[in-house]
């Protein structure tokens, strides 16, 4: 018989921090609007067992994500491949990592080691508790389109995923709901740098609608999906919390109205309960020359200006905008290139882990890094059971993984990547592989 456990930590900082996700801003936190929280769900099936955690952070390093993975699988037995932790990605969080992109923005501060150690015990914490509190469970797949929330943030006729991937838990002599793991792919970056206060952007808004409608008592775990050109910038009306709340409750709207729609026939006590992981071989792209990388940058302040001058619309001026960022970044790792710097950083980021879990006969396949979603819609279409892609579990990789196309575009994210976009695909056709063999995991 199937059992599951829920529990949810807030890991907000407890001083003022920097807020971490927008260059140049000396955004110190001045209050909370929302807290940030680390949301486990444990499922045992009585033969093997997977334990997952949604973190609101923007992202944790390879290293750090691997060795919370491991102090989870310690505390409670699971096997360390089952150990699934991804961050939500919110732009409202304390920094918890150095990017070598950020050496020559003088307004990021190094991590604070106080509060990195905060929030990994909140995560070690949320998924031992949750491991603790099982108790016998029904759980049910479904999915929604989501529609309204956001797009490419290149254009909206660019590539998305509108899907959501909806896990359901209950409990089956209430038949109440207990928890819902989500997946949804889109940057929760409603909020900009103007905004000083710690929140988990949107989606933590639609946590809260979804607990006004399902129970306050139904832990939400919010998985993003591979969104790294994905972002409500040609949905939103201006960037508060008002708009937030806007976007997060259309997202919940959608969901709810899915989780509602599940009939007792789609409920199960029993189900396939597996993981595996492997590390994968990447390599990190060349960078220009000083010279060339500063041509770059000119260019792309030229063109951020000439819009802003014609007064074009929000979505192309700040796509232009965060181009500026993207090629300070390529300036400063052309600079890092030449120095060796860039190549020592590599140690920490060579082999990385992809990891799938299956649940039922549904996976989740953890991408260690803020890749481009035509790579999930790819792996989609290609796997043996049904697979929800997410992103930045086991770790972050230094900026994007993008398509071949937009590195030869450049902009904003090509600029910003430090591994080449052939690592998208062999993360790709590794998921597709990994997947195939939890698909010959036989049911308990």
């Amino acid at each position: 018989m199937l059992k599951a456990g829920t529990a949810i930590v807030d890991v907000s900082p407890l001083t003022p921090m920097f807020l971490v996700g927008y260059p140049h801003v000396p955004r110190i936190s001045t209050g909370i609007h929302d807290p940030l929280y680390a949301s486990a769900l444990a499922l045992d099936n009585g033969t093997a067992a997977v334990i997952k955690v949604a973190v609101d952070i923007l992202f944790f390093n390879p290293p750090t994500a691997r060795d919370l993975r491991r102090r989870i699988a310690a505390a409670t037995g699971v096997a360390d491949a089952c150990v699934f932790v991804s961050c939500t990605h919110t732009h409202s969080g304390p920094i918890t990592i150095d990017m070598l992109n950020w050496k020559d923005d003088p307004v990021v501060p190094p991590c604070d080691p106080a509060y990195l150690a905060r929030i990994t015990a909140g995560v070690v914490a949320a998924a031992t508790q949750a491991w603790a509190s099982r108790a016998p469970a029904e759980i049910a797949w479904t999915s929604c389109t989501v529609d309204g929330v956001g797009c490419n943030r290149h254009s909206p006729d660019a590539p998305r995923d509108p899907e959501c991937g909806l896990l359901a838990v209950r409990n089956p002599q209430t038949r109440q709901l207990t928890a819902l793991s989500l997946v949804y792919g889109m940057h929760p970056t409603v909020l900009h740098e103007d905004s000083t206060l710690v929140s988990a952007d949107f989606p933590g808004c639609c946590r809260r609608y979804l607990g006004a409608r399902l129970g306050e008592e139904v832990a939400v775990l919010y998985d993003n999906g591979l969104s790294g050109n994905l972002s409500p910038r040609y949905h939103v009306r201006n960037q508060t919390f008002a708009e937030a709340e806007r976007l997060g409750n259309r997202l919940g709207e959608c969901i709810a109205r899915a989780v509602t729609g599940l009939t007792d026939a789609d409920f199960t006590d029993a189900a396939v309960l597996a993981g595996v992981l492997e590390p994968v071989a990447i390599e990190r792209r060349t960078f220009p020359g000083v010279a060339e990388a500063e041509t770059i940058l000119k260019n792309a302040r030229a063109d951020y200006a000439r819009l802003k001058a014609a007064g074009a619309p929000h979505g192309p001026v700040r796509t232009a905008e965060c181009s500026v960022f993207g090629a300070e970044e390529t300036l400063t790792l052309a600079k890092l290139q030449a120095t060796g710097e860039v190549d020592a950083v590599m140690k920490n980021y060579n082999p990385i882990d992809l990891q799938v879990i299956r649940i039922g006969d549904r996976c989740l396949a953890g991408f260690p890094c803020e890749t481009f979603v035509e790579y999930g819609l790819a792996l989609k279409q290609r796997t043996a059971l049904k697979t929800h892609p997410v992103t930045l579990v086991n770790g972050e990789l230094h900026g994007y993984i993008v398509t071949e196309a937009a590195h030869a575009a450049g902009g904003y994210e090509a600029w910003n990547s430090f591994f080449a976009p052939a690592v998208g695909a062999r993360l790709v056709a590794t998921a597709e592989r990994l997947v195939a063999r939890l698909a010959g995991v036989a049911a308990p």
